[in-house]
């Protein structure tokens, strides 16, 4: 009987230290890198603003493509993560009519909060804060000579990983980039033009 009872805590003990050890191998720890890629779809604000006094109404349209970040934990609790993707090409509408187009793309570097590192949580979200840099470029316009300046401005993000195993898992996350751009027509200013998008991604993630 004392054998029997000996037998079955020890092979409690072993389940349980197994289900420990598998419960920390999805933990996300300091000093972890983690890259995700996936579908990402940049969408713009619907009210864009107007040019030359107000008489061009303006209408920037979303565009869909490949998306990718690399991420680095510091801590169990946080981390950085810059995000980066193909270009992105959106068609411009011109009070009402496809006349313009652009590229670009969206650098965006983020600090970010993990609220449950260090566990061995299956479900793994973030929330993060930073900076993004937008670059345009082959603009076109059936008016003449575009040229959109370049952006700065602040970026939030919200995001979710769910772990299959100790490297694997899948991802969903959403940035709201500020972005605003000078806009000229053969040399002479416009105005300005709110993008300020959602970009939203979904994919999976690859812990290293």
């Amino acid at each position: 009987m004392r054998n029997h009872t000996l037998s079955t805590l020890v092979t409690a003990g072993l389940a349980a230290t197994a289900l420990l050890a598998s419960s920390q191998a999805l933990a996300y720890n300091q000093g972890d890198f983690i890259t995700r890629v996936g579908v990402a779809h940049v969408d713009p604000k619907s009210n864009n603003g107007s040019l030359a006094d107000g008489t061009i109404d303006v209408d920037v349209r979303s565009d869909t493509n490949l998306g990718f970040t690399l991420g680095y934990l510091f801590h169990d609790n946080f981390g950085v993560e810059l995000l980066a993707a193909l270009p992105f090409k959106h068609d411009i509408r011109l009070n009402g009519e496809d006349l313009a187009s652009t590229k670009h793309l969206p650098p965006t570097l983020t600090v970010q909060y993990y609220p449950l590192g260090g566990t061995g949580a299956q479900l793994q979200p973030y929330a993060g804060i930073g900076l993004n840099y937008t670059h345009f470029f082959s603009e076109k316009s059936e008016l003449g000579n575009l040229e959109l300046d370049s952006s700065w401005g602040l970026a939030g993000q919200l995001g979710l990983d769910v772990r299959l195993d100790d490297n694997w898992g899948l991802n969903a996350a959403a940035w709201y980039i500020d972005i605003d751009t000078d806009v000229s027509l053969d040399g002479n200013d416009l105005g300005k033009v709110s993008v300020d998008p959602w970009v939203f991604m979904a994919g999976i993630s690859y812990r290293f």
